[in-house]
């Protein structure tokens, strides 16, 4: 009897060992893992030209619109803008998403289309003082993402994220690229995933993103998440990080980006128009435009 109980408890100590050695974690037994990051306080609001993206050096701004890309300054003057951004294309594109910068250049996620259908993806760099296309990586068609809604920068694993908007497999991933090589890395699995992504940063080793997932009818806030990627690892946790609750109008949330030296918080959100799979389809009462701005939200 004595040997049984000691093999039992010899085979159970081996299974448990191994379950150990997989190194899992449990974000249900960390509270930082599960609660925000940051206390955010809307501080103003700037109307801009463009309603996908937004990205920031700490001294100038971008701002992407499906067909256009813009800079302004820290008082937010527009300083360029380029009406024609597809120009070098080989496939036919006419979408931007949201945008990230790096090293003074610009990194879009750009693609063909149409009534909630992406297609003809492009992983694209442009000069962020030129606004002009300089190369595009090889987009992984194997990958399984089917839209691109914004991209962005991690430079501490030299990686660079793509999200998609479109749910359901292609949503439920992120997808990285080599930042030096344009190489396919490969794609982390999100577990309890935002639904309609449509924006991402990296910031203070965390990935941020941003969720229309608030039906505008009803007047129900859109929100922001976040996770964080180990290297190597194949899936990661997603956490609730603010509900915005305080923007001016309920409308489409999408790009957002972080300036560290400022402690502030850039979210581009668009109100007014009302939109049916991606696409504008008419305004909502007392509107007879769309208008994209830029909140600004001090964090701690």
């Amino acid at each position: 009897m004595r040997k049984t109980i000691l093999l039992i408890l010899t085979a159970s100590a081996f299974i448990l060992s191994g379950c150990s050695a997989v190194n899992v974690v449990r974000p249900e037994d960390d509270s930082s893992l599960i609660l925000p990051a940051h206390k955010y306080e809307l501080r103003s609001a700037r109307e801009v030209s463009g309603r996908q993206g937004i990205a920031t050096d700490g001294r100038d701004f971008w701002v992407s619109g499906s067909t256009t890309l813009a800079r302004y300054d820290k008082e937010w003057n527009l300083l360029k803008i380029n009406e024609a951004p597809f120009k070098g294309y080989d496939l036919e594109v006419n979408h931007i998403g949201d945008i990230d910068i790096y090293d003074n250049e610009l990194y879009l996620g750009v693609e063909y289309f149409m009534d909630g259908v992406g297609s003809n993806i492009q992983v694209a760099v442009y000069d962020a003082d030129t606004l002009e296309l300089k190369r595009a990586f090889p987009f992984n068609a194997d990958s399984g993402q089917l839209e691109c809604s914004g991209i962005a920068v991690d430079p501490d694993s030299k990686t660079v994220w793509m999200c998609s908007w479109v749910g359901e497999e292609s949503g439920r991933y992120l997808y990285g690229y080599d930042l030096t090589t344009g190489s396919y890395k490969g794609k982390v699995h999100m577990h309890m995933p935002p639904q309609w992504i449509q924006g991402i940063a990296y910031y203070d080793g965390s990935i941020y993103i941003t969720a229309d997932d608030g039906t505008a009818d009803d007047k129900e806030p859109d929100h922001l998440y976040r996770t964080k990627i180990t290297g190597g690892a194949t899936d990661c946790l997603v956490t609730l990080e603010r509900t915005f609750d305080d923007v001016p109008f309920q409308g489409e949330i999408e790009g957002l980006t972080f300036d560290g030296s400022s402690k502030t918080f850039h979210l581009l959100y668009n109100r007014g128009a009302r939109i049916v799979l991606g696409m504008p389809r008419g305004f909502y009462e007392g509107y007879d435009h769309e208008i994209s701005e830029v909140l600004t939200y001090g964090i701690r």
